[in-house]
């Protein structure tokens, strides 16, 4: 099964050669499911001829918001609806579960929550996943049909389902410490509140659910269902 990852951002060069650019990350994390991979650097322009250029989708992360106005913003839009029209299955992370509510008639804004960051705890209604976490902006308010799976204490709309179609988190299981850790070095300062990175730095040897989300994940794809 071949799945398309849309890269709407590109990891800082000052860590992208110890912790890998976004769709490496999630090739590790998907690994072992038998799936392959080709990449679209939407951000830069690359987009891949429609919804049946690859079996899945999954939308990566990004520094930009999904409200900003950008040459390419538009396009993924478009395209996001047009896999969702497909039937085909699709996966957002971070920012591309803002953006996928956002194209499907949904809202995404900056959170007077304020700053998400590192292992943080999400509740299901089965159970609670610990995920790294790395957000400011979050959906506030749902596309039509659309149903929380998952809450935290500051994000009510943290996991999404879209009965059939589609599946986003706005953690990120693919982030492992050593790239959490990265990010607290060289983006955090100045930009994250002091207590908060604190808070983060005292909680990153703490063992995480992420392969548990990558599970889930993998069995969205070929069966689309959680």
């Amino acid at each position: 099964m071949k799945i398309g990852i849309l890269q709407p951002g590109l990891v800082p060069d000052v860590i992208l050669e110890e912790v890998g650019d976004y769709d490496t990350q999630f090739h590790a994390l998907l690994d072992g499911h038998g799936f392959e991979f080709e990449t679209w650097k939407v951000v830069n322009g690359d987009f891949p001829d429609g919804p049946d250029a690859a079996d899945g989708w999954l939308i990566t992360g990004s520094r930009h918001g999904a409200y900003e106005d950008h040459p390419w913003m538009a396009p993924l839009e478009e395209l996001i609806r047009a896999i969702h029209a497909a039937g085909k299955p699709l996966i957002g992370v971070c920012f591309g579960h803002q953006v996928i509510a956002q194209a499907l008639g949904g809202k995404v804004e900056k959170s007077d929550k304020g700053w998400v960051i590192g292992p943080t705890l999400y509740k299901y209604p089965d159970s609670t996943r610990l995920v790294n976490a790395w957000h400011q902006d979050q959906v506030t308010e749902l596309p039509p049909g659309a149903e929380v799976v998952a809450s935290s204490e500051k994000c009510h709309n943290a996991a999404i389902l879209y009965p059939g179609h589609a599946y986003t988190v706005q953690p990120h299981p693919e982030f492992r410490r050593n790239y959490v850790d990265s990010l607290i070095e060289h983006r955090a300062p100045g930009v994250v509140p002091a207590e908060l990175i604190e808070d983060a730095k005292t909680k990153l040897e703490m063992p995480l659910d992420s392969g548990d989300v990558g599970a889930q994940f993998a069995r969205f794809f070929k069966e689309k269902r959680l």
